[in-house]
């Protein structure tokens, strides 16, 4: 296995570190020259007492090193830069050890040459106690390095041992002897010494950086901080802190007296004129108890500061300072926004409901208070032909028509959507006046036009009002009531406005009744259905079967289709009643004769709500009827909304083989336009086409004009309503019309029943004329 190498010991200290040791040998230039002179000069005295030339080259050589050392010093000293990495300083300390290494060499052997060459004790006193004073001083001046100490020891240690041994004397032997503890002595005090120095230049460059990040962390902080003492003195603060209340940045204030430091505050002009005073008193009041609640300060600019007081353990306090401006701000839009409608901005539901509660909480000594209950009529067209945007625009127009028709004492509201509600102070003696007079100011001012993004549009509006007390005493009920008010006005033709009357209330409470049933009975399996036969004029047989909905309630018995069928629309539950239908109807046919065909009425919401196609798909398979037996009729309110998509549903159906007929053609909008527009196979034609054909030549030409261009357009007549025989007779002479409905032949019938009639025909035993009669006679 192949081991990485150690890290150099240079390089485990920090570099900054390691350079400051490096620069500590090349810091005293004097130290080092008077050495050099100390011994050049003393080897000259040696040189001069003995006479040995040799002593005299030691002399000179050592002059000569302490020259380069020194001149290598100064080139230390006039660097640009400290070294910049491990390499470059290490470069310089090899330098230093090698310059004082061969000074320390040559000076060995001058003192081993001193014993060697001469006997001069004199001479053996000057080279052994220069040499020994300049091994003491290692431990004073180059300790920090103890790659240095080592090699200066060795250096001098050798040649002055062997020189003694040399002598061949006890004595001198003794003193050899005891210069090796000297020797270990100055490696051990050496190396102590280096220990204790870089633990505090180690401990000290550690604080300084702990210091450093601490600093930096303090001023980057988005928050201002300041420490004070237990005597309420300033201890110390960052630059956010003098910031934020206007203090001049990097003033020595160490010691300041808290109080002097807030006059300085308000001096600097920061704070706001009027809250000065209080801050400076709730100020020192809050260090001085070291409140737990934050102190608030709106400075002159307008910004809003809040003020924190934390105690520490040894006593004082830190004082944190945050401006929370935009916060404050923040929460004011937040706090408007829950209250405020976002697009119009008058008060919502919310805020609505607090101030009517707050002006009913004065109670009879309060006047009288209308709610008027607002709802656009045909909104919902101006958002599916122009477009959301167009919409909301038109809801802010409508919001600041609302602002202008009323005064500045009533409040206008918006609950969502196209519903506003006003809420009205009225006049004692005269609140239903009152009431009425702005409710048709608001009809009649929301009715006028409107030019929003270059469409002229026109929509009106609905009211309703409920009136205190008498209408009810809480919000939530007066606006339950002006709710239902509005409710008949929309019923009533819209356009008007219309009081909350009691038996609204009862009403209200059968359609909620109601609501419910249609829930249960879809749960329970209530519902039913009748067919009602469609039979073909020249062979008299019932061709198709409409299936009617029945719903026999267990306690009300039978109840009307129109009673319950726009209701189940209204909640959406016609989507779940119509796919039960379309199921059921299919099922049926599967039991009829193989020409009998099964029509089956489409609500304009299943169209907008659920997948025709695959609804009809699944009914089909799930029977196995075959396509062609299907027919479903729809109304032309189905053709009005969304027609590419409706389009595209029908054209899909006429693929898979199923027939669309229109049904009740002749009401609504009745617009020729959709006989060539739409995939149709049949169209029915309304029964109010047949009032007065018998007498009446214009409508007979009206009912024989939309029959003859339906043929000619490929499709299929059927009249409904057919009820007399002389209405039989006038269509039967008009070629253009294959097939009737009415009560003439047959009312809708249960499954039971309407197969034996089907089976009856097949057989010959019942005809149209027999048919007719039977009915006629029954009438």
């Amino acid at each position: 296995m192949r081991l990485r190498p150690s890290r150099p010991s240079h390089e485990k200290l920090p570099l900054d570190i390691y350079v400051s040791t490096v620069e500590a040998l090349y810091s005293d230039a004097r130290s080092l020259y008077a050495g050099s002179i100390s011994a050049s000069v003393a080897a000259l005295v040696t040189w001069w007492k003995s006479g040995d030339w040799t002593l005299l080259a030691c002399a000179m050589v050592l002059a000569l090193i302490g020259l380069a050392r020194g001149r290598d010093m100064r080139g230390f000293a006039d660097r640009a830069d400290k070294p910049a990495s491990y390499e470059a300083a290490r470069r310089w300390e090899v330098r230093y050890i090698i310059g004082s290494a061969t000074y320390v060499a040559v000076l060995g052997i001058w003192c081993f040459l001193t014993f060697t060459r001469t006997a001069d004790a004199v001479v053996h006193l000057i080279s052994f106690s220069v040499v020994l004073a300049y091994m003491v001083g290692i431990t004073g001046r180059n300790f920090s390095s103890d790659q240095l100490v080592v090699t200066q020891t060795l250096c001098a240690a050798v040649p002055m041992i062997a020189g003694l041994l040399l002598q061949l004397d006890g004595y001198y032997a003794f003193l050899a002897l005891l210069l090796v503890p000297f020797f270990l002595s100055i490696r051990f005090i050496s190396a102590r010494l280096r220990g204790i120095l870089m633990n505090a230049v180690v401990a000290t460059h550690d604080i300084k950086l702990l210091a450093a990040q601490f600093d930096t962390a303090l001023n980057n902080m988005p928050h201002g901080l300041c420490m004070f003492d237990e005597n309420q003195k300033f201890v110390v603060a960052n630059s956010r802190f003098d910031e934020l209340l206007g203090l001049p940045a990097g003033e020595q204030r160490s010691g300041t007296p808290a109080h002097d430091l807030l006059l300085e505050c308000m001096r600097s002009g920061r704070m706001s004129p009027p809250a000065v005073g209080h801050f400076v008193a709730a100020f020192m009041e809050a260090l001085g108890a070291i409140r737990r609640e934050p102190l608030s300060v709106d400075r002159a600019d307008g910004r809003m500061l809040e003020l924190t007081f934390q105690p520490m353990e040894t006593g004082g306090c830190v004082v944190l300072v945050e401006d929370i401006t935009e916060r404050r701000s923040a929460e004011a839009r937040i706090e408007h926004l829950a209250r405020y409608d976002s697009l119009t901005g008058l008060p919502n539901r919310t805020s609505f409901t607090e101030q009517f509660e707050g002006a009913l909480a004065n109670g009879k000594n309060s006047p009288s208070r209308a709610v008027l209950f607002v709802d656009l009529d045909d909104f919902k067209q101006v958002n599916d032909t122009l477009g959301h945007s167009c919409g909301d625009a038109l809801l802010c127009e409508v919001a600041e028509r609302l602002r202008e028709a009323v005064r500045e004492m009533d409040l206008v509201a918006r609950f969502g959507g196209d519903e506003f509600v006003v809420l009205q102070t009225l006049r004692r003696g005269k609140e239903h006046k009152d009431a009425g007079t702005l409710a048709n100011r608001i009809i009649a001012t929301l009715s006028e036009i409107y030019d929003i993004d270059g469409h002229q549009i026109v929509v009106g509006a609905s009211v309703g009002i409920s009136i205190t007390p008498q209408d009810g005493v809480s919000v939530d009920q007066l606006l339950k009531n002006a709710d239902m008010a509005l409710y008949r006005a929309k019923a009533d033709g819209r356009g008007v406005s219309r009081f909350f009357e009691h038996d609204m209330d009862v009403k209200a409470q059968a359609r909620r009744a109601l609501e419910l049933d249609i829930r249960d009975a879809l749960a329970r399996g209530e519902f039913q259905l009748h067919y009602q036969p469609i039979v073909n004029l020249q062979t008299g047989r019932a061709t198709t079967c409409e299936a009617l909905l029945r719903w026999p309630h267990p306690t009300r018995g039978l109840i009307s289709p129109s009673e319950f069928i726009p209701v189940a629309e209204e909640m959406g539950l016609i989507v779940d009643i119509g796919a039960w239908v379309l199921r059921q109807a299919c099922e049926e046919c599967t039991k009829w004769p193989a020409d009998v065909s099964v029509a089956v009425n489409l609500s304009p919401i299943q169209f907008r709500r659920a997948n025709v196609e695959a609804l009809v798909r699944d009914a089909l398979a799930t029977s196995g009827l075959a396509p062609g037996r299907l027919e479903i009729e729809i109304t032309e309110t189905v053709l009005l909304q969304d027609t590419s998509a409706t389009r595209r549903t029908l054209r899909r159906l006429r693929t898979m083989g199923v027939r669309i007929a229109l049904d009740d053609f002749g009401t609504g909008y009745s617009s020729l336009s959709y006989l060539q527009a739409f995939p149709l196979s049949k169209v029915k034609i309304d029964r109010s086409f047949l009032l007065g054909v018998e007498v009446d030549r214009r409508a007979m030409k009206l009912l024989r004009g939309v029959a003859r261009l339906s043929v000619e357009l490929g499709m299929s007549v059927v009249v409904e309503g057919v009820e007399t025989q002389q209405q039989l007779a006038v269509l039967a002479a008009e070629k253009s019309v294959s097939e009737v409905q009415g009560f003439l032949f047959s009312p809708a019938i249960p499954s039971a029943e309407i197969r034996k009639r089907l089976a009856a025909e097949r057989e010959g035993l019942l005809s149209i004329q027999h048919v007719g009669a039977l009915n006629s006679n029954a009438a």
